[in-house]
């Protein structure tokens, strides 16, 4: 534990979101933050979330954006640094144990799910694909295997029906924020708790391709919906194609209806009044809210100018 009158100093690990929002907590609670080590945006992603570097800069902070944070050379400059610390926060490097190790007080990271479910790459995707009614930001210790460490405290938030991943995520940056703000003091104290995590109660989840949002129109009309709101802008949404075009499907809406169709004919999509109905495989009933066709925003009432007359036929 360290004496009460000298300030804690860590190195940190960090990029989107919610690394803003969990360096700004560090520095709410005078922490000297040594070192911060980000990514540099990869321009075949769509960059919507906030930038460490440059919130580090209005800090004066130093920053650096290596491949390998696990170099010789990049450990004796932390080692150089005696951090007592260590925090990680939505960087997507592994740490070695031999960093890991560096710090007395231990490494710590923050992962947006409730552990021990969702370990692994993005997890607010997978809830969502998951039709979870909830999930949150988790404050844990880092081990050689990756979201496997003690438990320090986490957030949950929920996720309501026809939310968005980008809407969730929002909630999960804001999570992450509360969390580390509450477990800060008592674990620069060395009083915080530590959960042991059961990891027979999660699951590990790798990362997803823009390919994994081809929808499967034998789904039911509720599976579809998850896809859809999961992938949603800001990420490369829920595609298929109808009648041979390129469609994203955007945004959708389970409907709750008796209105009846023939089985034989789905999947179907066709026009209803000014709603756009897909009859799904398993008699649900799905509305698209927001699509585009070959990257232009198409509104639905509109729809027959850009694929003739309807009924359509979905495609995969």
């Amino acid at each position: 534990m360290k004496k009460a009158n000298t300030m804690t100093r860590t190195v940190v690990f960090a990029y989107h979101n919610v690394g803003v929002r969990c360096l700004k907590v560090l520095l709410a609670h005078h922490i000297e933050v040594a070192l911060i080590f980000t990514h540099k945006d990869n321009p075949t992603e769509q960059v919507w979330f906030d930038s460490v570097a440059e919130t580090a800069a209005d800090y004066d902070i130093p920053v650096i954006t290596p491949d390998d944070p696990n170099t010789p050379e990049l450990l004796q400059r932390i080692r150089s640094l005696k951090p007592d610390i260590l925090f990680s926060f939505y960087y997507r490097k592994m740490l070695s144990l031999e960093l890991l190790a560096i710090a007395p007080q231990g490494a710590l990271n923050m992962h947006g799910s409730l552990l021990p479910k969702y370990r692994g790459r993005v997890p607010v995707n997978w809830a969502i694909i998951h039709g979870e009614a909830e999930t949150g930001a988790t404050l844990h210790y880092m081990v050689a295997k990756p979201d496997a460490g003690d438990i320090v405290a986490q957030t949950a938030v929920p996720i309501l029906p026809d939310d968005t991943a980008g809407e969730v995520f929002n909630k999960v940056a804001l999570a992450a924020e509360l969390t580390l703000h509450r477990a800060l003091p008592d674990l620069l104290a060395g009083r915080a708790l530590r959960l042991i995590q059961d990891l027979s109660q999660g699951h590990y989840f790798s990362g997803r391709k823009p390919e994994d949002g081809r929808i499967d129109w034998s789904w039911p009309a509720v599976q579809i919906h998850n896809l859809v709101r999961a992938v949603a802008p800001p990420y490369p949404g829920a595609f298929t194609t109808i009648n041979g075009q390129f469609v994203r499907i955007l945004r959708s809406r389970i409907i709750e209806s008796n209105m009846g169709f023939d089985r034989m004919l789905a999947p179907l999509l066709e026009l209803i009044g000014n709603r756009l109905i897909v009859h799904c495989a398993d008699r649900g009933l799905l509305q698209i809210l927001a699509l585009d066709i070959t990257g232009v925003p198409v509104i639905p009432t509109q729809l027959a100018n850009q694929l003739g007359p309807g009924p359509w036929r979905l495609g995969h």
